[in-house]
């Protein structure tokens, strides 16, 4: 499906009015009435009604502009078992809502085609938080995630019906779970339909419901399931576990967990992209004359070389010595940012040594402080 801005022909940044007008002209333009026997206007106009219907709310175009259409799950219905990415099993339930077809829950659509039996709807998605160390989001890990959701009823083998029962074909919907109706629009006649009161748009009603369960064939339980991070993941990823989501009611499928990744700074490295950032500050003395240093990076110890003279700011970089690559090609690098230290405070031997120094090359600097503040100073020295 194409980007929904697209679909109405206006900007990312488009206004509530210039939306609804964009839509109107669109859906004149593809609706059936103005195009007979044409399936691909048709599922144009089913195209662009379902980007207005998610455009033209602030919440979900918000979640749609931040995530896209992974997004919009949840946004509608009653929220199912608390979770904010429901929407009774993705975009194809989004089309439900507005233009029927094959699937569970309520829609309408052109024609009087009969649905097949609705079927189990599957599982919400949800979501937790995962914290990492800074090693373990550079380098990968395994971690643990705890939360509680819908899982499949074990005395009802997830049929949520009794022992000795079963689920038998609802009377009032032959089924089909829904319930369809012809209605008039400012766009023509449509057919709506909407969810079977009786069955609740399962197609199946159960007389004998399981005891356990109540008739749901899941029930809440805590659940842990070891999250495989891979290595370079950054603070604010999201990673995706399929099937690790709410079961859904009576044998549906599972929804998908989303791990939102949160990451603990490190005491001396920053990240920026897939290079490491550190600020080292070494005296003026190794700046000027040149130094070996036993350098400790997240891959162990190492000899930076600082060479003589090196000036305040300088960058050395350790080539490989980064963030791996999330395609598992290559790392980034480890860039030691130099600041030199100069001293605040001088003995009169160091005072009277940087004046030979100084002396040596010329350099004009100020005389000793003989005030009486500077010998109270020098007293204390």
């Amino acid at each position: 499906m194409n980007d929904f801005y697209e679909l109405l022909g206006v900007s990312r940044t488009a206004s509530d009015e210039e939306i609804k007008k964009a839509y109107r002209v669109k859906a004149r333009e593809h609706h059936p009435d103005a195009n007979p026997d044409n399936p691909e206007a048709e599922n144009r106009f089913k195209e662009v009604s379902l980007a207005y219907e998610v455009l033209k709310d602030p919440e979900k175009r918000r979640r749609y502009d931040q995530f896209g259409p992974e997004g919009l799950r949840g946004m509608g219905g009653d929220g199912g078992q608390g979770d904010p990415f429901n929407f009774g099993g993705g975009l194809g339930d989004l089309f439900e809502a507005f233009f029927g077809g094959g699937g569970g829950g309520g829609g309408s659509g052109f024609g009087g085609q009969r649905r097949g039996p609705a079927g189990p709807p599957p599982g919400a998605d949800m979501e937790t938080v995962l914290e990492l160390s800074f090693d373990e989001a550079v380098f990968g890990a395994k971690s643990d995630v705890s939360l509680r959701l819908p899982v499949a009823c074990d005395t009802c083998s997830a049929s949520g019906a009794a022992e000795g029962s079963s689920a038998t074909t609802c009377s009032q919907c032959d089924g089909t779970g829904e319930i369809r109706r012809v209605r008039q629009s400012l766009l023509g006649q449509m057919i709506t339909s909407s969810p079977c009161g009786r069955c609740g748009g399962m197609g199946r009603v159960i007389e004998k419901p399981c005891p356990t369960c109540r008739g749901e064939g899941r029930r809440t339980e805590a659940r842990t399931y070891t999250v495989p991070v891979p290595a370079g993941v950054d603070d604010g990823s999201t990673l995706r576990m399929s099937g690790r989501g709410a079961a859904g009611a009576r044998g549906g499928a599972n929804g998908d967990l989303f791990v939102h990744i949160r990451v603990k700074k490190h005491s001396r490295f920053q990240r920026q992209g897939f290079d490491l950032i550190e600020m080292l500050t070494i005296p003026f003395t190794q700046a000027a004359l040149g130094v070996h240093l036993d350098y400790e990076t997240l891959d162990g110890g190492e000899l930076l070389e600082i060479p003589a003279g090196t000036q305040n700011a300088r960058t050395l970089r350790l080539r490989g010595r980064g963030v791996p690559h999330l395609n598992g090609k290559g790392r980034g690098d480890l860039i030691v940012q130099i600041n030199v230290l100069v001293p605040t405070s001088l003995t009169k031997a160091e005072d009277e040594l940087l004046r030979q120094f100084a002396q040596e090359r010329n350099e004009d600097v100020a005389p000793p402080d003989k005030s009486l503040l500077g010998k109270i100073r020098s007293a204390f020295r």
